[in-house]
């Protein structure tokens, strides 16, 4: 295997950033070569906002959602509808909900999905807080969870766990896309609108 003709910091740097989703080997060290070319007006700016990003973010204590305080922003907003809690995977599908602005609600953020490859179990996720929270005045949970095969198997676990708590629970639908063609579909997604079908 070749050297890399720079010191080890830069490939420190390189291997940090191919670490990164959708960077691979080849992209990171186009970004690095991209920062360090422009090390005032990048590379500086970035190190001090990771840094401070570091120091400074924190977990919601109780949805688990990302934030510079705890509660974060969401939880304290008082506008928001405290009886509708909508369970999420991930920070990010939390983050993606919040940008398309069609929930006013509550999140509960899992902490990941099921799945026995990975070694996730429900003791893994936040599941005892998510119970907590339904006995405090939630009237329904809408589980927003991925179209995955870990998704819905989250998704069937929760709606048993959560049945004896006589919560209302809902799920977002699956199917066709807004502006998809029906040639350009794979068959999980054909599968789910044909199942998810409703009078018109």
């Amino acid at each position: 295997m070749a050297s890399h003709p720079a010191g080890p910091e830069i490939e420190r740097l390189i291997q940090l950033l191919a670490k990164l989703p959708g960077l691979g080997p080849r992209s990171a060290r186009r970004a690095a070569l991209t920062l360090l070319k422009k090390r005032e007006l990048l590379l500086e700016p970035l190190a001090g906002a990771l840094r401070e990003a570091a120091d400074a973010i924190t977990t919601c204590e109780i949805c688990g959602n990302l934030d510079t305080a705890s509660p974060c922003a969401l939880c304290r907003d008082t506008r928001r509808d405290a009886h509708v809690l909508c369970v999420v995977e991930d920070v990010a599908d939390l983050w993606a909900l919040e940008r398309a602005a069609v929930f006013k609600g509550r999140y509960h953020v899992l902490g990941g999905a099921l799945s026995a490859l990975d070694g996730v179990t429900p003791e893994r996720l936040n599941m005892k807080s998510l119970l907590a929270r339904v006995g405090e005045g939630v009237e329904e949970v809408i589980l927003a969870m991925n179209a995955t095969v870990e998704g819905q198997t989250t998704a069937h676990y929760l709606m048993d766990t959560l049945e004896p708590t006589g919560v209302k629970i809902t799920r977002l639908a699956h199917g066709v896309p807004v502006g998809g063609e029906l040639d350009y579909l794979d068959e999980g997604t054909l599968s789910a609108a044909f199942s998810a079908r409703r009078a018109l």
